[in-house]
């Protein structure tokens, strides 16, 4: 039954899941210092996103638009341009960040661009949404932002949290999950920084396709009888090592549209990984702890009952993989 048990944990995960749409990328306020007092202002929203989102971007209360809005679409995003006017003073001690829904989960990264050279770079969200442009900056600045911007935005994806479920489902004992999910953080790392890196480049709205392809893939292997297992079923961590490398594209979509610091980009590397994995493991913990707390109460559970979960889960992912297909081929 520990089978089932797992299944029903994860419905709620499915009807949770039912309207969201995996955000590929967090926004990005873009600010550059020009003359005294003049600023270039870029505002990016990633076309792809949580319905309902909405965010705004926050400026300092002195800067005054100058210039009327452009907005040109750039690859996953749509970029809003305009300038600003500060006065004079320095940008030392001001806010930069947003304004929006809590519920939006990944926020923005914030980069502001000196006059005088210094690149100012963080990551905010609802829960902390502004940036203060310090004096100066040091290399432990990074970290934080980073690896906060890996956890929430591998929670905020019901395709990859659905991928894991499924793994947790179909891997059955602690030793098979261990191995499954070591594989799957091994594929999905080695792609992740292959991507960020720029040595690997596929268009995002495929690889999305290809993520809900994955999800799709595994819900049917779940349907199928254990009778017969299968070498998905047999040796589960070798698939979860090749969907890897296809989840790891995704992660690396919101890294990229983010952009890694200059002279900093290992560190910012590292920490958005270890975010991922921070969100990953989390994310089990609570499925198996759920599982042992429903096992005994759901023993009675008709048998018919035991695919209904796994069921949802397919139609969702072939809900996701028909809708961002379609997106691909506009």
């Amino acid at each position: 039954m520990r089978a089932f048990a797992a299944a029903v944990v994860g419905a709620s995960l499915v009807l949770a899941a039912v309207a969201a749409a995996h955000p590929l990328a967090p926004a990005l306020l873009d600010v550059k210092e020009g003359p005294p007092g003049r600023l270039a202002v870029g505002w990016k929203m990633p076309l792809l996103r949580a319905r309902g989102m909405r965010l705004e971007p926050v400026l300092p209360a002195r800067c005054v638009a100058t210039t009327a809005v452009e907005h040109v679409e750039d690859g996953a995003g749509v970029w809003a341009r305009w300038s600003a006017d500060c006065g004079a003073g320095s940008l030392v001690g001001e806010r930069f960040g947003i304004d929006g829904d809590a519920a939006a989960g990944v926020g923005a990264v914030v980069r502001v661009t000196l006059a005088d050279g210094r690149l100012v770079e963080g990551v905010v969200s609802p829960a902390r949404p502004l940036l203060v442009v310090p004096a100066a900056a040091g290399a432990g600045d990074v970290v934080p932002g980073y690896v906060r911007l890996g956890v929430e935005h591998i929670l905020s994806g019901p395709d990859h949290l659905l991928f894991v479920f499924g793994l947790v489902l179909l891997a059955g004992t602690t030793r098979r999950l261990l191995a499954t999910v070591t594989a799957f953080t091994l594929g999905h790392s080695i792609t992740l920084s292959l991507a960020a890196l720029g040595l690997v480049d596929w268009p995002a709205r495929v690889i999305e396709s290809a993520i809900a392809a994955s999800v799709l893939a595994l819900a049917v292997e779940l349907a199928r009888r254990p009778s017969a297992p299968t070498l998905m079923r047999r040796r589960p961590w070798a698939m979860a090592a090749v969907f890897g490398l296809l989840h790891g594209l995704g992660f690396a979509s919101a890294l990229r549209a983010a952009g890694l610091p200059a002279g900093e980009i290992p560190l910012a590397l590292v920490s958005f990984n270890v975010g991922i994995e921070l969100g990953q493991l989390a994310f089990v913990a609570v499925v198996l702890a759920a599982l042992r707390a429903t096992a005994t109460a759901i023993a009675r559970a008709p048998a018919w009952a035991h695919r209904v979960p796994v069921y949802a889960m397919g139609s969702l992912a072939a809900a996701w993989w028909i809708e961002r297909t379609l997106g691909v081929v506009r």
